[in-house]
């Protein structure tokens, strides 16, 4: 889990050797315990110790009484700062920012408190995702470090009992090829398949199981795994395993490939993703991939399960744990656990790593969970925090909210936040089950709406790239698209309110919903013509290389006529001139004062169509290096012979770049422009 730990559960002959090494140093350290007191290993002042004891959560004194042992974690002082992230532009360069970010905060923090448990023998893992270790101690363990500045608390890591639903009915697949009526009623009633029926199925786009498991050779699953490629499977990168101290479990522990030892985990999976292609569709994007992590032995968690599946879909890994990839991070995360604070899961223990994800472009979807109808039953993590994506429940077929579907507000951590954030079909839902590879189970829950709603971002993923790095930007279009479902009860109304959030997903309101499609820096070259250079709206900027006196014009085009809005420099130096002119599916900003050798980053607020949608904030930019024709971010040679080459051509669309100047002729004047920026590379 690239983490580190004392305790290995391997059977292999090294890390068996290396195991039995480390016990002999765990009795060790008992004889010496048995020589000098546990108490000696500090003594702080009483003053000191009183500040400790505060730092420590009520379930670790209560479980670490009488001289008993519990697993704890030490969550550093010193915590990572990701707002960095949120300047980047793709869902790559953010996942590799927060990823070292998080890995370089670790291990310049953990070293002394790791050390300290060497030096004792003492059981622990390495995190990094909340910067924090988990360790197996005492209470005089616990005390010594709370005592330290370095640490910031020390909580519990019960285990939680997870009320997963159980199935209605299990059935056999029959053998006979099904008609297309058999699209599952919950896809039909969140227009999944209109979707669909335009291209978009949630292709290039990857799913993640955090739940019990994945039945990965079920006939509707195996397909869409991204360690299947058709012929053979490849685990590393795609499945991790975070169970490794259960006893009779049917997967076992560390499990080398996915294995499912509930059928939660394939139930909520095949909903994401799910297609045997003998008529059960049973997934709202087929087109997507998924990967997975055993969070819950069984139907128990612990904090520290949840957080390692976490910081692995941060940088998955090897199977084993190693060389983590922040490239593989899924897209969207699939969460149908929780952990009650009335089991001992400390209500922020969890929040960092969530919103570590969320800085990292990882859309996390977590279930409002079954406690409803009362108010504020929407009250465990991690469905109570504002970086979750919380799903309530429909009765299926209807816009009725399902009795047991947990309502907000949030009071648990005084926040009064409004939850659900949306809901999604609940109840009866059919769909993949571990109990054979053709195996299918109807189950009732929100875990059962969590799936709908991750499924259906994926395929908005797909049919709108430009949202993929953005999750602020997915939530918001989701919210706005969805089919509006008021309640006044649970002291809101409108929407959101705390019965339905939003209301119910709509998949193809959300695929209609006002988007930017497309940005273009444009300028005439003299009277040879109008042409543009694209603005790709992800990914790394285009390179704008002709002069013109610091003034640029910007072409933005919608998939709707846009009537209103307004655009501001936000990143880099020039200025907006004037306002912007609609037309149509366009709106154009005219910039000046823009300098040489910069990326300029344009970010368009309050635009409305002529049907009242708003667009998200959206920043665009563009980078500026004049003389730079081959748009490779550098002024070389090639650039100047690229202009020799064109010298008295006239001017094309094909070779537009080499009229450096845009005076509608490619001249000598172009050559020594070009010439004069030779060596300038954008920073």
């Amino acid at each position: 889990m690239n983490a580190i730990k004392t305790k290995l559960t391997s059977k292999s002959g090294p890390l068996r050797r290396a195991l039995s090494m480390l016990l002999f140093g765990a009795a060790a350290a008992a004889a010496l315990w048995a020589i000098v007191p546990p108490r000696a290993l500090s003594q702080p002042h009483a003053q000191d110790q009183s500040a400790a004891m505060s730092k420590i959560a009520p379930w670790v004194l209560q479980h670490t009484a009488g001289g008993k042992q519990a697993e704890f974690l030490v969550v550093l002082t010193e915590q990572a700062d990701l707002s960095g992230a949120a300047a980047l532009t793709t869902k790559q360069e953010k996942g590799r920012y927060v990823y070292d970010a998080l890995r370089n905060k670790s291990q310049n923090t953990q070293g002394p408190v790791l050390q300290w448990l060497r030096e004792r023998g003492l059981e622990h893992r390495s995190f990094y995702i909340i910067n924090a270790i988990l360790v197996k101690g005492s209470s005089e363990v616990a005390e010594a470090l709370a005592v330290r500045p370095d640490v910031a608390r020390v909580e519990g890591n019960p285990q939680i009992q997870n009320h997963l639903p159980q199935p209605e009915a299990v059935d056999e697949a029959p053998a006979y090829l099904h008609r297309p009526e058999t699209i599952e009623p919950g896809i039909n009633y969140t227009h999944a398949p209109q979707v669909w029926a335009l291209g978009f199925t949630g292709q290039n786009i990857v799913v993640a199981s955090a739940d019990t498991g994945v039945r990965w050779t079920h006939n509707a699953l195996k397909p869409h795994y991204r360690g299947w490629d058709g012929t053979t499977a490849d685990h590393d990168y795609n499945w991790h395993d975070s169970i490794h101290d259960s006893t009779g479990n049917p997967c076992g522990n560390d499990s080398p490939f996915p294995c499912d030892d509930l059928g939660h985990g394939s139930h909520t999976t095949g909903t994401m993703i799910g297609d045997d292609g003998m008529g059960n569709q049973i997934g709202m994007a087929p087109g997507a991939k998924w990967i997975g992590c055993r969070n819950m032995n069984s139907n128990a968690g612990t904090p520290a399960r949840y957080i390692e599946c976490m910081q692995w879909f941060l940088a998955p890994t090897r199977i084993g744990g190693g060389d983590p990839d922040p490239t593989k991070a899924p897209d969207i995360t699939n969460n149908s656990w929780e952990c009650p604070p009335s089991e001992g899961c400390s209500a922020n223990t969890l929040q960092a790593a969530v919103e570590a994800q969320a800085a990292a472009g990882i859309m996390m979807v977590s279930a409002a969970q079954n406690s409803g109808p009362n108010c504020s039953t929407v009250q465990n993590p991690p469905g109570i925090y504002a970086a979750t994506y919380t799903a309530g429940a429909l009765i299926t077929g209807t816009d009725t909210i399902a009795s047991f579907s947990s309502r907000g507000p949030v009071i648990v951590d005084g926040s009064n936040r409004i939850k659900p954030d949306i809901s999604a079909p609940g109840t009866s839902n059919r769909s993949s089950y571990n109990t054979s590879d053709t195996a299918y189970a109807s189950l009732s829950g929100t875990s059962m709406a969590t799936p709908h709603v991750a499924g259906g971002t994926a395929v908005l993923l797909s049919a709108r790239p430009i949202l993929h790095h953005d999750v602020a930007m997915q939530r918001t279009v989701l919210n706005n698209s969805a089919f509006h479902l008021n309640s006044s009860l649970c002291g809101s109304s409108g929407y959101p309110n705390n019965t339905f959030g939003y209301g119910r997903l709509d998949v193809l309101a959300a695929y209609q919903y006002l988007l930017l499609t497309g940005a273009v820096s444009r300028k005439t070259q003299g009277g040879a013509g109008t042409f543009d250079i694209n603005l790709p709206l992800s990914g790394e900027p285009g390179v704008e290389c002709r002069s013109g006196g610091g003034n640029y014009t910007e072409v933005f085009t919608f998939d709707n006529n846009v009537v209103s809005g307004s655009a501001a420099v936000t990143g880099g130096t020039g200025t907006v001139s004037g306002s912007p002119v609609f037309s149509g599916h366009t709106m154009t900003v005219n910039l000046i004062g823009v300098i040489d050798i910069q990326k300029i980053t344009v970010t368009l607020t309050g635009v409305t169509d002529e049907f009242s949608q708003v667009l998200p904030s959206t920043p665009v930019s563009m980078n500026v290096l004049i003389g730079d024709v081959n748009g490779n971010k550098t002024v070389n040679a090639s650039d100047v012979g690229l202009v020799k080459s064109q010298v008295g051509h006239g001017v094309t669309g094909s070779n537009f770049r080499e009229d450096v100047n845009g005076d509608g002729s490619l001249t000598a004047t172009d050559v020594a422009l070009t010439k004069s920026h030779v060596g300038d590379g954008l920073p």
